[in-house]
């Protein structure tokens, strides 16, 4: 992308500069000197959510996008900046992977590697080797494991109940691997587990996961409500107003039951 003179950018050209690690933008119209100020001057900078936890939302959008550019300046920008560690990194792609879908996984993993090898190849430095998989924290008995699941499933979704077992989909999928397995994984926070769920479910219409990842993520208190309004509109700025104004609107319906819910249990 070619560089501007300063003068011909303004302040969000020059935020967006300044965190994606890119020349200002040349694209001086009033289309791209807006869009650049609102995203970048203006939603990422705002205190209501850490920088850190903003590409959490950020990139399972981008990726979920199916723009290569934009992917590789973000996962870039998140490992350089020292915001996102490969690790959480890779534990992202996984749980994106879940709530989105192994093909668009598929290419986000690919660039990841690409990204991870390009700063080591710049720094002239040898890529580290990866975390090692085994062992796995979870167990690998059977029955364990998928006890282990139903618990899981409850905490992570703030219910009393688990999904029967004897269901392909509930029990194989659900029990011994989404739960069972990946929303364990020590790679990766809770909070950002949610705010990347919740930022899939989102851009997938999906309406029952929508409610019980945002309700869980309240209830939890791992996202407070000013944060998840942030995550509403970072979202919004990554995804649009169409699929955002119905994460608002879930958002509040949930806000109202939680609170209801903290008051009849004091």
């Amino acid at each position: 992308m070619p560089a501007s003179p300063c003068g011909e950018a303004g302040r969000g050209a020059h935020a967006f500069a300044e965190l994606l690690r890119l020349p200002v933008p040349a694209d001086t119209t009033s289309a791209a000197a807006t869009l650049l100020d609102f995203v970048f001057e203006q939603v990422w900078q705002r205190p209501g959510l850490s920088r850190r936890d903003r590409w959490f939302v950020a990139l399972p959008c981008v990726a979920a996008a199916d723009t290569e550019q934009p992917l590789r300046e973000h996962i870039y920008a998140a490992l350089i900046n020292g915001d996102v560690t490969i690790d959480e990194m890779r534990e992202t792609v996984l749980h994106f992977a879940v709530y989105s879908g192994w093909p668009k996984a598929s290419l986000f993993n690919m660039i990841v590697d690409e990204q991870w090898a390009r700063i080591h190849a710049d720094r002239g430095e040898p890529v580290p080797p990866a975390a090692p998989l085994l062992p796995l924290t979870t167990p690998s008995d059977p029955e364990a494991r998928l006890q282990v699941g139903e618990q899981s499933f409850r905490d992570v979704n703030c219910l009393p109940f688990a999904p029967v077992r004897d269901d392909p989909y509930s029990g194989a999928g659900i029990l011994n691997f989404v739960f069972g397995e990946m929303w364990l994984r020590p790679g990766l926070g809770m909070k950002q587990r949610r705010l990347v769920t919740v930022a899939c479910v989102a851009f997938q219409d999906a309406p029952y996961p929508i409610l019980s990842h945002v309700y869980a993520a309240l209830k939890s208190k791992d996202v407070s409500f000013d944060e998840m309004d942030e995550v509403a509109l970072h979202f919004g700025a990554y995804y649009g107003w169409a699929k955002a104004s119905r994460l608002m609107q879930v958002i509040a319906e949930q806000k109202q039951r939680v609170t209801q819910e903290w008051a009849a249990a004091d």
